[in-house]
């Protein structure tokens, strides 16, 4: 997959291109499908199937009341849409100036003459350009004059009991409440968090007996408080653990951190990052009377982790 982060980049038009366009937060089963779709009908017409989205997400900047919390961001956004196989991916820079752009410039002189497109894939619902005047009306209204296809995407069920359409919006709900298990039938696979293992509060390993790593959370979307059956990703190797999410209130101190044990793991990862595969959620987190108490508690969350995981 060929990256473009800045227009100028193109200089001639692709052959055929074959074009979607959307933010593709989570990259989900939804975004999947058109991706698909794209390089199927580039197979077709002997094009190049072209995937663009912007950075940062539009609604950073044009929201007033503040944007959710992105699935995923920019360097997971990209590697999970390389993994669709789609031969380019253009990035956009979304700012004030582009903000400003209208439809008819964005498919006239960006999509067309720019990139080359001659057929574009597209969600029923979408709307793009300034004051979102583009749609798949204001696409169709091109097809003629300008001899292109407009493809029109169809939703995709969450699955054949439960006909709402998959979301971004959906996922973050789930996530949220913490049923990180009901994510993969949308996400077509396990959430993921990602973040550099940092010097924590040296209570695992010392006081426990069960060391942790400590992650730096740079994702904005965070399952809700409790201990989860994990995997943890590191170096191209997957290992097997458990993870805490929450506040530590036994010790009182109420910092907000993500740690996680990793079973049979005795590497040195301090300022390594990780990646943290959320499985099933085994419990809410909770205060104990004492060291000893949660000591047991872990121990039956290890046992526990450790049956969900059995079958991974």
């Amino acid at each position: 997959m060929k990256l473009i982060t800045d227009l100028n980049e193109i200089k001639t038009p692709y052959q055929n291109a074959v074009i979607t366009i959307g933010n593709f937060d989570g990259v989900h089963k939804g975004h999947q499908a058109i991706l698909h779709q794209v390089i199927e009908h580039a197979e077709i017409i002997n094009g190049t199937s072209i995937a663009i989205t912007f950075e940062p997400h539009p609604m950073k900047l044009l929201s007033s009341n503040g944007s959710p919390p992105l699935i995923t961001l920019y360097e997971q956004k990209i590697e999970l849409i390389k993994q669709t196989g789609i031969d380019v991916l253009i990035c956009i820079p979304f700012n004030r100036v582009f903000a400003e752009i209208t439809a008819t410039e964005f498919v006239e002189k960006i999509l067309i003459q720019k990139i080359g497109m001659k057929a574009i894939v597209i969600g029923k619902d979408y709307k793009f350009g300034k004051n979102r005047e583009g749609s798949v009306e204001f696409l169709k209204s091109y097809a003629h004059k300008f001899n292109i296809e407009v493809l029109v995407a169809d939703w995709i069920p969450i699955s054949h009991q439960f006909l709402e359409r998959i979301s971004s919006t959906r996922i973050r709900e789930i996530v949220t409440e913490g049923r990180v298990e009901d994510a993969w039938p949308l996400l077509g696979r396990y959430y993921q968090i990602r973040g550099e293992v940092v010097t924590g509060r040296q209570r695992g390993g010392p006081m426990l007996g069960f060391p942790t790593a400590n992650i730096k959370l740079v994702d904005e979307l965070c399952p809700k408080t409790g201990v989860y059956a994990v995997t943890a990703e590191w170096k191209k190797k997957k290992y097997k653990g458990v993870a805490n999410i929450g506040y530590a209130p036994t010790f009182d101190d109420y910092l907000f951190t993500v740690e996680v044990h990793i079973f049979d793991f005795e590497q040195d990862i301090y300022g390594e990052t990780i990646r943290v595969n959320f499985i099933k959620r085994i419990r809410d987190e909770k205060k104990f009377t004492n060291i000893d108490e949660l000591h047991d508690q872990i121990s039956k969350d290890i046992r526990d982790a450790k049956m969900i995981l059995s079958d991974l």
